[in-house]
């Protein structure tokens, strides 16, 4: 349903550093480097950042993020450990989310704009 997504960012240097570390855990490589924009993905940009320059932070309570599918739990953790090295913070940690209709494993982080940002995986035991 979704061909790709993209974020803002006031620091495409910066944001991209971030991006090829996080992404990469997920087998994602950056495919597109414009001027203004970068794109990411397996086989063509899925995910995209955009120069923002005077783009204030992406404030917490916007309840705005991105879920990006990882195979395994070990890639959600990765996608965790990559962003936390990467000058990202945690937006919550991996593990378990049970809900009523489906069990999950996931990892929230942020990026160093604020944009919220998650790998998720659904385990079969």
């Amino acid at each position: 349903m979704i061909d790709h997504i993209s974020v803002g960012v006031s620091d495409l240097d910066r944001a991209a550093r971030f991006y090829e570390a996080t992404l990469a855990a997920l087998g994602l490589t950056r495919l597109v480097t414009r001027p203004r924009t970068v794109g990411f993905g397996k086989a063509y940009p899925e995910f995209w950042i955009n120069l923002r320059e005077s783009m204030p932070r992406v404030p917490a309570e916007s309840g705005v993020h991105i879920c990006l599918r990882a195979k395994t739990t070990d890639e959600v953790d990765a996608f965790h450990a990559a962003a936390l090295a990467a000058a990202g913070a945690s937006d919550g940690p991996p593990g378990i989310r049970p809900h009523d209709r489906v069990r999950y494993y996931a990892a929230f982080v942020t990026d160093p704009d604020g944009n919220r940002i998650e790998a998720v995986t659904f385990p079969s035991a």
